[in-house]
């Protein structure tokens, strides 16, 4: 896997600050360029998607998305994702798609790619 964890509240808060956001029906999505040869995702999971098992299962859904879409990202990224309320209602392919359309947005993913 190329992407690693961004796990520290520090980087959390310099992704917000500094880092460029979009956004969608589904996720939001920041940001930053990280200076390093990997890319580094953060989720935040806030208590309005539910509790903590749908919040867990949300999480888990962006990072298999994330893993699928990885070879298509450009690398050298901090990447902040907030899933959106409605979220849990979306099937794992418009969560996919979702995440493929920020991505293409920030100008972060490949058009080659899968």
């Amino acid at each position: 896997m190329l992407t690693t964890s961004l796990k520290k509240n520090t980087d959390f808060q310099r992704v917000y600050k500094k880092g460029k956001s979009l956004a969608n029906r589904h996720i939001v999505m920041f940001v930053l360029k990280n200076g390093r040869k990997t890319n580094r995702l953060g989720i935040s999971a806030s208590k309005k998607i539910g509790k903590a098992v749908v919040r867990n299962k949300q999480r888990r859904r962006l990072k298999e998305a994330f893993r699928a879409l990885e070879s298509g990202i450009l690398m050298g990224q901090d990447i902040v994702v907030l899933p959106r309320v409605g979220i849990a209602d979306a099937d794992f392919l418009d969560v996919k798609a979702s995440i493929k359309h920020l991505l293409r947005k920030h100008g972060l993913y490949s058009r080659h790619a899968p």
